[in-house]
């Protein structure tokens, strides 16, 4: 031990790694404690229950503190726990008294087997505790009154087997000597013989005489060596018999016989026989047991007639491997002979393996190393040879090992990777087997708990969350929720939700539950300012270090009907516009177009106009998705020269939204005289130059206008051939500002013309550039404008078509 002890140190050194040292000295003190010699106690028997046996600490030379600490317990061999260790102490003592003769009945010595069990490391020491014997039974005679018949005619030297007396002590405690009452005839002797059994005989040492004396009784003493010693007694009665020659005579004096310790009962074991010459009731033999043990009287009967021998009882070879028995045979005279029955149990595999659980660690974490040590256990079978040798298996194929340690102890390991999510529990069955003919076994379940390890990350139901939810909502108000959720247990399975704080970004418009998911919008929404947006939600177990997961929730803004239609044409803020129409003009004449926007998306976006109001209703009508307002007849003399119309602009919200658009019409003759007259009216008529700006800036607004409507017509052409549906209401811009010309769906060019050398400058309207439709019936989305139909006026007060 000390060579592997300063090896193990040099190993430590090389690795230098001081706590391995410790690890590997600790080890080495198990191993060599392990092979040490046996604690030997001894302890007399019927002490009282917790009598003192061994100061355990002291021998061992463990400190108090450890033996609690290393979880210090003591385990007896069998069933029965005889003794009880106290940990505080370090005392053994006796959970009950002890009684040898119960406990050990059929052995000279009794040594009971204990073993001193450590954990933490694990350690084993063997102990035996030897049962003293106390002069506590006297002796016993099997009969009170033993009657022996003998013939007058006997020869003094003859000797007359006597009862022998039993006594359930042993040793120096046990039977050591016999005395006979004083008497003229008779004196006593004893015997040994081969097997160390004292026998006891009746010596004639003067001639008897039946007419003298024909009945004598003699005082038996039996004494033991015990201090103070202690007896027993029997009446010995003799009769004295007429003469008879002959005694039965056994044809063999010692009968072996081997029997199965199975062997049912009445089952017969041998026969025994003894044989007299004379005649009548001299010849006639009797047999009988004499010098034969109360338990092997229980276990065989002997015929008094036949001499037959028969299993009474069931037989155990554990319990005693051979019975010796004496069998006395007498004729009617009383003349007798013995012989002597040996009979050897033969052992059976009758006793199946037991097995005792030692120690057992009812859980193991999920990441536990194989080959750790989940419980300790011990195998014993009461046969003998190969029916008491035994094997022990693991049923199923479960990540689990046996290893033998020593004195048929096995130590059941893990063997493979354990995961509590794939299984939580296991019930191991462990088999015992022994080697008999006809095999036996017994089972032991063991349940091992699993423990948790944070080894599993959350998972989402999804990788993105898509949620809705209408502009101008209320604060906080739940949207949806996400779902995590985590394979692993307990605290390592609760899931906690929150944001992934993005860099260089305002703050959330969204908040979520730490605890369920659920998902909130902070405050109202505005659909024209933010369409959708997209977040990070981060969801983290509760394991130390925690594990996490993330995805994606995008947050779709529904529009609402929040926005009325804006006026681009004619302005709003502006007084009444005013409109030039000749005379002349006949039906379907252009006049003017109101061109509005919607900030709003869909159709609260989709714009209808219609003539709310007017000095003649049934000289202009409005194109319904144009705007467009066009003479409904031709122009008459008889119309007044004034003419007043308000467009109503409403979109198709829930509810629907609306604006009004006010149009001056002037009626004339010719554009110069009628545009002297509307300055001379107008209340704050802007200068020429001041129109010509107006002017421009509406020709770059219908352009731009013209522009972004092509490109919408592009991308609503290709996103409705992808989905193959046809649109029968127009797409109009978003927003305004996006626009930057409204909802006019086309452009339109105007011609301005200055008269050389005219006090007042004159322009005319030329028709608008559009492709040729029927009349009251707007291009679809994205169809191709290629022709147009125009036509230039001559002449002051062109017409257009």
């Amino acid at each position: 031990s000390g060579w592997l002890f300063w090896r193990v140190m040099a190993c430590g050194r090389r690795s230098g790694d001081s706590k391995r040292q410790v690890i590997l000295f600790i080890l080495c003190v198990c191993v060599c404690q392990s092979g040490a010699e046996t604690l030997r106690y001894s302890l007399p028997e019927e002490m009282e229950r917790d009598s003192f046996v061994a100061n355990i600490a002291k021998d061992l030379g463990v400190p108090l503190s450890q033996l609690a600490a290393r979880k210090a317990r003591v385990v007896s061999e069998g069933n029965e726990q005889l003794f009880r260790l106290n940990q505080n102490t370090g005392v053994l003592t006796a959970k009950e008294s002890l009684d040898r003769e119960e406990i050990c009945p059929q052995s000279d010595t009794c040594t009971l087997v204990f073993k001193i069990f450590f954990e933490n490391p694990l350690q084993l020491i063997r102990g035996e505790v030897e049962v003293r014997d106390v002069n506590d039974n006297s002796p016993v005679f099997p009969e009170k009154e033993m009657v022996l018949k003998i013939l007058e005619t006997a020869s003094p030297g003859s000797r007359f087997p006597l009862e022998s007396a039993q006594d359930k002590d042993v040793g120096i405690n046990g039977l050591q000597n016999y005395s006979l009452g004083p008497n003229p005839h008779f004196s006593l002797a004893i015997g040994t013989a081969k097997d160390g059994v004292k026998y006891l005989e009746l010596v004639l040492q003067r001639q008897l005489d039946r007419e003298e004396q024909g009945e004598l009784n003699l005082l038996l003493t039996a004494t033991d060596g015990g201090s103070p010693p202690r007896s027993g007694t029997a009446q010995v009665r003799i009769v004295v018999l007429d003469a008879n020659d002959n005694t039965p005579a056994f044809d063999r004096e010692v009968y072996e016989v081997r029997l199965a310790e199975n062997s049912p009962l009445g089952q017969l074991v041998i026969r025994v026989c003894a044989a007299d010459p004379d005649e009548g009731s001299n010849g006639e033999v009797r047999y009988a047991f004499t010098q034969t043990s109360e338990r092997s009287r229980q276990l065989f009967q002997l015929n008094p007639t036949t001499g037959e021998i028969r299993v009474a009882g069931n037989l155990d070879f554990e319990e005693a491997k051979s019975h010796k028995m004496v069998v006395k045979a007498t004729d009617g005279a009383g003349l007798s002979a013995h012989c002597k029955v040996q009979v050897e149990v033969l052992d059976v595999n009758d006793n199946a393996p037991e097995i005792a659980l030692t120690s057992l660690t009812a859980s193991i974490p999920e990441d536990a190393p194989p080959r750790t040590v989940v419980a300790l256990f011990s195998v014993r079978d009461r046969d003998s040879g190969d029916n008491g040798r035994t094997e022990c298996s693991i049923d199923g194929d479960l990540p689990f090992s046996l290893t033998p340690t020593f004195d048929n102890y096995y130590e059941l390991r893990t063997s493979a990777a354990l995961d509590r999510e794939r299984t939580a529990e296991y019930n191991i069955t462990i088999t015992a087997t022994d080697w008999g003919t006809k095999r036996l076994s017994s089972r032991e379940s063991i349940f091992v708990q699993i423990s948790d390890v944070n080894d599993n990350p959350p998972e989402f139901t999804q990788e993105v969350y898509t949620m809705s939810v209408t502009e101008n909502n209320s604060p906080m108000l739940r949207i949806g929720g996400m779902k995590a959720t985590d394979a692993d247990a307990g605290k390592n399975a609760h899931v906690n939700y929150a944001l992934v704080p993005q860099e260089g970004k305002e703050q959330p418009e969204v908040s979520v539950n730490a605890e369920n998911g659920d998902i909130y919008i902070l405050r109202p929404l505005d659909y024209e300012k933010v369409r959708a947006f997209e977040v990070t939600v981060r969801a983290a177990d509760g394991g130390s270090p925690p594990l996490s997961a993330q995805a994606v929730l995008r947050v779709v803004v529904r529009d609402e009907n929040d926005n009325a239609p804006v006026l681009l044409h004619p302005a709003p803020d502006s007084s009444a516009a005013g409109e030039l129409v000749p005379r002349w003009a006949p039906s379907g004449y252009l006049v003017a177009k109101v061109v509005a926007v919607d900030a709003d998306a869909g159709q609260n976006a989709w714009l209808s106009y219609e003539l709310a109001k007017a000095t003649e209703p049934a000289l202009f009508r409005v194109g319904l998705h144009s705007g467009e307002v066009r003479t409904a007849r031709a122009v008459t003399e008889r119309d007044a020269a004034r003419q007043r119309l308000i467009v109503l602009v409403r979109d198709r919200g829930q509810p629907p939204r609306s604006a009004t658009a006010t149009l001056a019409v002037a009626l004339v003759d010719g554009f110069s005289e009628a545009h002297l007259q509307v300055r001379e009216e107008a209340p704050a008529a802007e200068p020429d130059d001041l129109l010509t700006l107006y002017l421009i800036a509406s020709l770059v607004c219908v352009s731009a206008l013209f522009l972004a409507t092509a490109v919408a017509a592009v991308v609503v052409k290709v996103r409705r051939a992808r989905r193959s549906e046809t649109e029968t209401l127009p797409t109009f811009p978003t927003t305004a500002t996006e626009s930057n010309a409204g909802s006019l769906p086309r452009s339109y060019v105007y011609d301005v013309c200055f008269a050389a050398g005219t006090v007042n400058s004159e322009f005319r309207f030329l028709r608008p550039l559009f492709p040729c439709f029927p009349a009251g019936l707007p291009p679809g989305p994205g169809e191709q404008r290629s022709s147009v139909c125009s036509q230039d006026a001559a002449s002051l007060g062109g017409q257009g078509d």
